[in-house]
């Protein structure tokens, strides 16, 4: 928005951005140390304010914008990476859109917080899910009407096209600063609950002998000054690692579907659809986590190929590798499961 305001500003030295993250990381954190009982009313107000921002969007980009062609929308596609295959293409693309919805277990963290876990914390994951998806689409149709040149777009000095999509629509600085600010204070207070749902896997960690405190954060987040490639490899082995996390999880229990071994007793359950669901889920999953390692366009006999490359498969190799050889040689003598420290009654 500032470079909107002000095409002569100067908002590219990595120090600026590295800056503005360690104060988002301050303030997230310092929301939950010390306004911690007040999350519940945030996240009320905040839900609010996402369902009110969704319309006051859709209302400002459908009668205030110009529209592309129906024609354009729906059967045009842009090769931008490009791979040189429509299909690769969109693979590859894969990777934004499985972030969008990634980490429904997110919930799971603080059910032991939760009144009726067992029960209502399915139900409020199946339905943010259907919820928030029905009004992604309807977003991501609108936002594609409103894009009537791509290339204009997408080489204009905003930076996110959708801030520019805001300024086309309303050609008002201060109507795109109020709707632009709004997308950054749900962005906030979305990163206050991620924050409150990873402190708890943060005791989790501490109970293992391991700890991963603020400091943690900064640090990762202060790889910028060195490489800004190096930090992008490390922010896209979070999209790879959780998805290998969901194909263990689900893998786990289709395997006992498939030795027709008793699941844990539950309140929540799929029934029949739970075996086919469970296939469709692994190989989307499986899909999703190869393509989470391709990067945006072919390095082929590109002269800066070590820049554009994606380096997240080289860091998740390591990582799975040096936890595999830490268990064999040790860990897994000193690791103490939860149900050992559960008491008998």
């Amino acid at each position: 928005m500032v470079v909107l305001v002000n095409p002569d500003a100067d908002v590219s030295m990595l120090w600026q951005t590295t800056l503005m993250v360690f104060l988002f990381v301050l303030l997230t954190v310092g929301f939950n140390v010390f306004f911690a009982h007040h999350l519940p009313l945030a996240e009320g107000i905040v839900l609010f304010l996402h369902v009110f921002a969704f319309f006051a969007f859709m209302l400002t980009l459908w009668i205030m914008a110009d529209h592309a062609p129906a024609v354009q929308v729906f059967t045009t596609f842009n090769d931008g990476g490009g791979w040189g295959n429509m299909g690769l293409s969109c693979l590859v693309g894969l990777a934004t859109p499985i972030w969008c919805f990634i980490g429904p277990d997110a919930g799971a963290h603080m059910s032991e917080e939760l009144k009726d876990a067992s029960l209502q914390l399915p139900k409020a994951m199946m339905w943010a899910i259907l919820g928030n998806g029905i009004m992604g689409i309807v977003m991501l149709i609108t936002f594609c009407f409103c894009i009537t040149d791509l290339d204009a777009l997408l080489s204009s000095g905003s930076q996110y096209p959708i801030i520019q999509v805001l300024f086309n629509a309303t050609s008002s600085y201060a109507g795109t600063i109020i709707l632009g600010s709004v997308l950054i204070v749900l962005l906030f207070f979305s990163t206050v609950t991620t924050v409150a749902s990873a402190s708890r896997q943060t005791w989790a960690f501490s109970r293992d002998c391991l700890l991963v405190c603020l400091g943690v954060s900064l640090l990762l987040s202060a790889i910028n000054f060195g490489s800004t490639t190096a930090l992008n490899a490390v922010l896209n082995v979070s999209n790879a690692a959780l998805i290998f996390s969901y194909i263990i999880s689900i893998g786990c229990v289709r395997l006992k579907r498939l030795r027709g071994e008793p699941l844990l007793p539950r309140r929540w359950s799929l029934g029949k659809w739970g075996a086919p669901l469970n296939d469709i889920a692994l190989a989307f999953l499986f899909v999703g986590f190869v393509f989470s390692f391709f990067p945006q366009a072919p390095a082929v006999g590109d002269p800066a190929w070590a820049a554009h490359f994606n380096w997240a498969i080289v860091i998740f190799s390591a990582t799975c590798t040096l936890a595999l050889v830490y268990y064999v040689c040790g860990g897994s003598r000193r690791y103490v499961a939860p149900v050992a420290l559960v008491k008998q009654e």
